[in-house]
């Protein structure tokens, strides 16, 4: 899943700009009511008030007051994140780093989940709070900001002694993605609220779009930002600091260790003994490893494409999903970027070494950055992402440590110059090892054989702060809940391509090609895995999983017609709605046409779940139906949404019996031409105009009758 993976006034003069304000409110409360459940401490009610029962336990735990905690530790920043995938928190962090080392500011980090945001209103008007917010899903905020969303949100927010935060100072930077319907919603829809409650945002509100260049677009907004957190904090910019690198972590090689407490991959708290005798909750913080029941290839006649088919076996756990959720599944590095890059920086032999890293900031809000003492070698297969491309602030930070001069002006091109960054590392998708080997020269400038131990100049402290913690990757769940209740269904199609033309370098996705080995392990076309992980804990087909709520639910009222349209993989959860329905239909209850519109190349080498398919469309009856295009089997090529033209007045005239709408799959293309589809109907066969067809397609949006479920 990527960037969004998945809103009252007075009635006299109202202006196009309330309007606008008033939509983007409008969305936020919408989206604070659906998202009731995710959170697990629910500690407001709908007014944004603490309830009036809850009392205050005494506690040893974390200070959660974070003004207190600015004061007690001189702080004059804070930078809070919300973050699904960990960019978020990286890009937070690297904003802390340059506010205390060039500019002299005392600041901090903070997951937003972890402080009482009621205390907003009490932060002195020389302090600054800067917001690093992830948009997730469809226009969604994070998982960890849900709590202060609900309050944010609330219809009269209270906070600590104040129902406004007037002395608020605030930053705000969005990450988003433009192929979603609600782009950086959580970032505008914090700006507007804080905004309407008094405070004062310094500089403009940064947004970064990762279909383009999310990178390149923060450390544009970030060379903007500067001079205006300089002139709100009184700092003078023309004595920015250039001194030596801030070291961010202590790094230690142990000589011994008590082997039974070294983490070798292990995610969460999975061996402590302490917890041995007590009843685990499996979530994202302890992902549950669960048992592969079965696997097996989609694709016919097909040597270089898989699509695999997985059922993970959830009975022994306290997990449940509901029809429509996500499934996370935890990946592992493969070995042949492990070795890569523990040769490139001298490690090789040393991959098996014990060490312990530490934040040497002792107010962070992560004291170790992932569990403590491990191995480089674990460090590199489990807990780091070694797959993803480099960037260009990574870069620049390694140019000092290149050995030779060769060396460190090819780092700095790459790292100054967008146009060779481009070519040769964010299209090319090279990632921080293959960029150090292609860096490898002698003082010459002539590039030498790839050469171990090259880069052992760079401090191993440098390499920990520059790459993001390995994340889950999240898939819809193709089973019904009713029919499965303790089996998840998976449906992938493995990634590896040759971005690059006339270069013989294959990228591998991260999971998809771990998933395959462990169905195939001796298919050596791929890179090679530890599969049995670590102290064999994952031994005999297991993988670490957690389960993820989703909005991408079918009706309550069974009667209400479904239009579903997923070509490729974003049939997934339609195979699971399907399922559902006919479910629904064996216990007496009413059931509503059901409508598939699914896509592929070929009927004859990726039509997944053909043979399911029929049966399942049987039993519902023949309202109900399955319409498919094969785009390589035309002259021309015919996709979902020329299907879905052809049958418009039928599904007009569903949509006019109050029928859903569910579109999965590819965002950037096929979900907006659906879309446009769908706008198509409202003029043809509703006699409305180009606009009133808009807006009539957004209100089915946010109703909640036309829900997407999309990547990019």
């Amino acid at each position: 899943m990527a960037y969004s993976k998945k809103t009252t006034s007075s009635l006299l003069a109202i202006t196009p700009l309330d309007i606008f304000l008033g939509g983007i409110l409008g969305l936020g409360t919408i989206i604070w009511i659906s998202r009731q459940f995710r959170s697990s401490s629910f500690k407001y009610d709908n007014s944004g008030r603490k309830p009036d029962n809850q009392t205050t336990a005494v506690t040893t735990g974390p200070e959660r007051n974070f003004v207190k905690l600015m004061k007690q530790q001189n702080r004059q920043v804070i930078f809070f994140y919300g973050s699904q995938t960990g960019t978020a928190e990286d890009y937070a962090s690297r904003l802390a780093k340059e506010c205390s080392q060039k500019y002299g500011v005392n600041a901090m980090t903070a997951d937003i989940e972890l402080y009482d945001m009621t205390y907003l209103d009490a932060v002195p008007s020389d302090h600054l709070v800067v917001f690093v917010m992830a948009t997730y899903g469809e226009g969604e905020p994070t998982d960890n900001a849900v709590e202060f969303w609900e309050l944010l949100n609330g219809e009269e927010p209270e906070f600590s002694e104040s129902t406004t935060v007037e002395n608020l100072n605030y930053i705000v930077f969005g990450l988003g993605n433009k192929t979603y319907e609600h782009y950086n919603a959580v970032a505008r829809v914090l700006d507007t609220r804080l905004s309407k409650l008094g405070a004062k945002r310094i500089g403009e509100r940064g947004e970064g779009d990762d279909d383009a260049s999310l990178e390149e677009d923060f450390l544009a907004w970030q060379e903007n930002m500067w001079p205006h957190f300089c002139n709100a904090l009184g700092v003078d910019e023309s004595n920015a600091q250039s001194g030596p690198r801030q070291v961010v972590f202590g790094v230690e090689e142990l000589d011994s260790v008590d082997k039974t407490s070294l983490f070798l991959g292990e995610l969460g708290e999975w061996k402590n003994p302490e917890q041995l005798h007590q009843t685990v909750v499996y979530d994202a913080k302890h992902p549950y490893q669960a048992p592969i029941s079965i696997s097996r290839d989609l694709f016919n006649e097909s040597d270089d494409r898989h699509c695999l088919h997985l059922e993970i076996d959830l009975s022994n756990s306290n997990l449940t999903y509901q029809t429509g959720d996500h499934i996370a599944i935890w990946p592992t590095n493969n070995e042949v970027e492990v070795e890569r890059l523990g040769s490139i920086l001298g490690l090789s032999d040393k991959l098996d070494t014990a060490i312990m890293v530490e934040a040497l900031d002792g107010a962070a809000s992560k004291k170790h950055p992932f569990p403590v003492p491990t191995t480089y070698r674990a460090l590199f297969r489990h807990y780091i992402d070694i797959c993803a491309p480099a960037s260009r602030q990574t870069l620049m930070s390694l140019v000092e440590y290149a050995p030779t001069e060769s060396s460190k002006e090819t780092l700095r091109q790459l790292a100054t110059d967008k146009d060779i960054y481009r070519a040769q590392v964010g299209e090319a998708m090279r990632n921080l090892a293959e960029v150090l080997e292609l860096c490898q020269d002698d003082d010459e400038g002539t590039a030498t054989k790839m050469s171990s131990g090259f880069f052992s100049t760079v401090p191993f402290d440098l390499i920990v702060e520059s790459l993001s913690r390995l994340q889950p990757r999240y898939y819809s769940i193709s089973s019904s809940a009713s029919t499965s209740p303790k089996s998840v269904a998976v449906t992938a199609v493995t990634l590896a391509y040759q971005p690059t033309k006339g270069e013989d370098r294959t990228v591998y996705g991260v999971n998809t090609n771990y998933l395959w080995r462990i169905h195939a392990p001796e298919d050596t076309s791929v890179p090679a895995y530890d599969l049995n992980g670590p102290r064999d804990t994952l031994k005999n087909q297991k993988i670490p999983v957690h389960i993820r709520r989703s909005q991408f639910k079918l009706p309550r009222n069974t009667k209400l017609p479904v239009i579903m349209v997923g070509p490729g993989t974003g049939v997934a959860p339609f195979r699971g709605f399907v399922q559902e329905r006919v479910y629904q239909k064996q216990q007496g209850k009413e059931v509503g046409p059901t409508v598939l519109f699914y896509g592929c190349r070929r009927s004859n080498q990726d039509f997944i779940y053909k043979d399911e398919w029929p049966q399942l469309f049987n039993a519902l009856g023949e309202d109900s139906q399955m319409i498919t295009a094969f785009s390589r089997e035309t002259d021309q090529k015919v996709y979902v949404q020329h299907r879905l033209k052809e049958h418009g007045e039928k599904m007009w005239k569903y949509m006019e019996q109050g029928a859903l709408l569910y579109v999965c799959g590819d965002a950037k293309n096929m979900a907006r031409d659906v879309n446009q589809t769908f706008v198509s109907f409202a003029i043809e066969f509703g006699g409305k105009t180009e606009q009133q067809a808009q807006d009539y397609v957004k209100s089915l949006r946010t109703s909640g009758r036309y829900q997407e479920d999309v990547w990019s």
